[in-house]
């Protein structure tokens, strides 16, 4: 495995796990995720939604063979820490708790990256004729 590889996959397995981790409270619906939703003035119903959406965006990157819905994915995953980052300012949230989202958006950007890196080296290079 060459060092582009392995650190694509380095790095998307961090992602996975972090989104993994973030996802199995709400699919669960835990009292913890619930009220931290309501905190940030989001319904309960919400919860096993996003949840659900976490767990089936790892499933899309880390299965080989679907590219187009790997860079949904990765919209979604920017997108919903996106979001947090947003609710957390709005709701006077200090900064300290802005740190994962960070690190997670942080994640997103190498993984893609790299995935796109990734991908233009295995791609053939086209011949001028």
């Amino acid at each position: 495995m060459n060092k582009l590889n392995l650190l694509y996959w380095i790095v998307t397995g961090l992602l996975a796990l972090l989104m993994t981790l973030s996802s199995v409270p709400n699919v669960l619906s835990s009292p913890e995720s619930v009220e931290f939703f309501r905190h940030l003035g989001y319904p309960a119903y919400l919860v096993p939604f996003l949840g659900v959406a976490k767990l089936l965006g790892v499933l899309a990157i880390l299965v080989p063979g679907f590219p187009r819905l790997r860079e949904w994915a990765y919209a979604g995953f920017a997108f919903d820490l996106t979001g947090a980052l947003y609710s957390f300012i709005s709701v006077g949230d200090p900064p300290g708790m802005w740190f994962p989202l960070l690190i997670g958006l942080a994640l997103i950007a190498a993984s893609h990256y790299l995935n796109r890196r990734r991908t233009e080296a295995a791609a053939p290079a086209l011949s001028v004729a």
